[in-house]
């Protein structure tokens, strides 16, 4: 099973983003800074979640627990809807990559138990 923490970050609402994505695959731990150029901060969490995805596939993942503090995406994931159709086709991509595994878990976790995934959109930001 691979774990992943995710993120993003805007600095400013639009402004430059960073994703960050932190992934724990049988003891080995991949740290992933990536700057997202000028978005919101739900589009840089959406983006955070379907590169974390992607990155996952191509290491052969067949279960995934995705961890993020975006009670939005979680949500949207959970219920396969977002209200917001800005989010709808990122929603839509993230949905077809987690069909791709066998399993896949999501769980929303508080801000505080997700510092490494933070740490990596904020540096994400500074890439831009």
């Amino acid at each position: 099973m691979i774990e992943v923490n995710i993120d993003g970050a805007s600095a400013g609402n639009p402004g430059p983003s960073g994703a960050g994505i932190f992934i724990k695959d049988n003891g080995k731990v991949e740290k992933h800074a990536i700057p997202l150029g000028v978005m919101d901060n739900h589009e840089a969490e959406f983006i955070a979640c379907r590169k974390a995805l992607e990155i996952c596939l191509e290491k052969h993942a067949d279960t995934v627990w995705l961890k993020s503090d975006s009670q939005a995406v979680v949500h949207a994931i959970e219920k396969e809807f977002v209200r917001n159709i800005q989010y709808k086709q990122l929603l839509d991509d993230i949905l077809d990559l987690t069909k791709q595994v066998d399993l896949f878990f999501v769980k929303w976790i508080p801000s505080k138990e997700n510092k490494a995934a933070d740490e990596l959109a904020r540096k994400a930001i500074h890439l831009n």
